[in-house]
C-alpha cells in the first residue's frame, strides 16, 4: 500500500477521521449531526481528504497531512464556509435529497413498451408516466448551423426549447439515472465578406440548463472524428491558404457527449445490488475493449434521409455503459430512430419521440423490419402531433423572456413595456384562434 511505501504517519481512515474530529470539535460551534464520508488518499499532496457531512449533506472537506498528522489548512474547507452551509441546511435553503434508504422491493422497473411517438418532444413527454425511463440519450437539433437542419428565430428561442425538453425529461427519468446529450459548438456563417462568422458555444449553455434543472454533472466525453470530417465546415481554410497570424482557426473534429445524473441520494451501487433480477446485472457487464478514456474515436454517419444523424456506434456505447438490459432508453429528438435501433439490438426497450413526418416514417420502416434473436421487434405507435401548448407553457415562455432581458441589462421600464406588448399580442392571437 502507498501508506507503507511512503512511510506515512497517518496510515488508515480511522486515524484520519480522528484527527479531523479533534480539529472540528475545537472549531465548530456544535458537532451535532456532523459525520464523515469515506476518507481518500491524495498522494499527489500527501494528504487524507476527509468529507464532512451535516445531516447527511456534504458541506466540505478537511485535508489531513499524512506526515505531520495535522490539518493542511490550504487544502481544507474554511470553517466559516462549513458554518454557513450548516446554517443554510437548517434554514431549508438546501434541498435535502435523502428520502430514506430504499429497499429492494422499492426498485423501479418501468412498465413501458417499445414506442415511437410523433409530436413535439416538450409536449409528448407529458404523456409518459413519472419516473418511467432508465436512460435518456439524445442529440438535439443543431442551432441554425444549416438551413436544412433547423431554424430558430433567436438563439434564446433555441435554448428555451432545450430547457423545456430537459425539464420534461427530468420528470420521466428515474431518480439517480443518467441523461447523456451529444452537442457541439455551432459555426454561424457570415452574411457577407464585410462580416465575420460567429461560433456559439452551445454545449456550455446547455450545461448551465442541466445544472439549473436538477441534474449533476458526471463526465464530458469527447467524440473525435477523422481529421477530414472537419473541413466541410470551411473553418480553417483561409488560414491554410494565407498563414497570417490572428487568422488561425482550428478545424473542428470533435463534439461533446455530456453525461448528467438526475440528483438523488441513492448511490449507483444501489441499482446494481438491489436489482430484482441479478442475471440481468451479470448479462449487462461490459466486455473487454471498452473505452478507457473520455476521448472516443468514431467516424461520422450518413443517411440520405436525414442530414445530421449521429453514428449508431455512439448510441451503442452510451447505452451499453449507462443502462442494464431490459431498461427503457428514451430519445426525445429521435430522428430516424438511431438510438431506438441501438437499444433494441442491445436488449433494451426504447421510446423515440420525433415531430418530423418523414423521419418518423423512416424510423417506423427501419424498426419494423428489425428482429432480435429471430423475433421481430414490436412497438407501439402514437401520434401526438395535435398537442398544443397550454397556459403553463406560455407562462414558462414569458419567464424565459424575462431571464433573457435581465441578462441583456434591459431597464425595468423597457422590460415592462416589452412584456405588456408581448402579452397583448398573445391575447389578440388567442382571440383570432377562437
Amino acid at each position: 500500500m502507498i501508506t507503507e511505501e511512503r512511510n506515512y504517519n497517518v496510515i488508515n481512515t480511522e486515524q484520519a477521521k480522528k484527527i479531523t474530529d479533534d480539529y472540528l470539535t475545537a472549531q465548530l460551534e456544535s458537532m451535532e449531526n456532523i459525520t464523515y464520508g469515506l476518507p481518500e488518499i491524495y498522494d499527489r499532496y500527501d494528504i487524507w481528504n476527509v468529507p464532512v457531512l451535516y445531516k447527511k449533506e456534504v458541506i466540505g472537506e478537511v485535508a489531513v497531512d499524512v506526515y505531520a498528522k495535522n490539518i493542511n489548512y490550504k487544502l481544507s474547507s474554511d470553517i466559516s464556509i462549513l458554518q454557513g452551509r450548516k446554517q443554510r441546511i437548517d434554514r431549508g435553503n438546501i434541498i435535502t435529497l435523502n428520502k430514506g434508504e430504499r429497499k429492494k422491493g422499492d426498485y423501479r422497473i418501468s412498465s413501458l413498451s417499445n414506442m415511437i411517438l410523433k409530436g413535439r418532444s416538450e409536449l409528448v413527454l407529458n404523456q409518459l408516466p413519472e419516473q418511467s425511463v432508465d436512460l435518456i440519450f439524445t442529440s438535439p437539433p443543431y442551432y441554425n448551423a444549416r438551413k436544412q437542419y433547423s431554424e430558430y428565430g433567436t438563439y434564446e428561442d433555441y435554448l428555451a426549447l432545450i430547457r423545456k425538453v430537459v425539464k420534461a425529461c427530468h420528470r420521466v427519468l428515474i431518480d439517480g439515472k443518467f441523461f447523456v446529450i451529444n452537442s457541439s459548438h455551432v459555426l454561424v456563417p457570415r452574411a457577407s465578406r464585410n462580416e465575420s462568422s460567429s461560433r456559439i458555444a452551445v454545449p456550455f449553455d446547455i450545461h448551465q440548463i442541466f445544472m439549473e434543472e436538477g441534474f449533476e454533472f458526471v463526465d464530458d466525453i469527447i467524440w473525435q472524428k477523422p481529421e477530414g470530417a472537419g473541413w466541410a465546415s470551411g473553418r480553417g481554410r483561409r488560414f491554410s491558404a494565407d498563414r497570417n497570424p490572428m487568422q488561425y482557426k482550428a478545424v473542428p473534429v470533435t463534439e461533446y457527449v455530456m453525461v448528467y445524473r438526475k440528483k438523488s441520494s441513492v448511490l449507483i451501487d444501489y441499482f446494481i445490488r438491489n436489482h430484482p433480477d441479478q442475471t440481468i446485472i451479470q448479462d449487462s457487464k461490459i466486455a473487454d475493449g471498452y473505452e478507457k478514456t473520455n476521448v472516443w474515436y468514431i467516424s461520422p454517419a450518413r443517411d440520405k434521409r436525414h442530414p445530421a444523424i449521429f453514428p449508431k456506434e455512439l448510441a451503442e456505447k452510451v447505452i451499453t455503459y449507462y443502462s442494464f438490459k431490459n431498461d427503457v432508453v428514451l430519445d426525445p429528438f429521435g430522428g430516424i430512430g438511431t438510438t431506438a435501433k441501438a437499444a433494441a439490438e442491445l436488449g433494451r426497450r426504447f421510446v423515440s419521440i420525433e415531430c418530423d413526418d418523414e423521419y418518423v416514417e423512416a424510423a417506423r420502416a427501419d424498426i419494423g423490419g428489425m428482429s432480435t434473436l429471430f423475433t421481430p421487434v414490436s412497438f407501439e405507435y402514437h401520434d401526438y402531433s395535435g398537442l398544443k401548448d397550454n397556459d403553463d407553457n406560455q407562462r414558462y415562455d414569458l419567464y424565459e423572456l424575462i431571464r433573457m432581458l435581465q441578462k441583456m441589462n434591459v431597464s425595468r421600464e423597457d422590460m415592462a413595456d416589452l412584456l405588456c406588448r408581448e402579452y397583448k399580442d398573445r391575447l389578440s392571437g388567442n382571440k383570432r384562434e377562437g
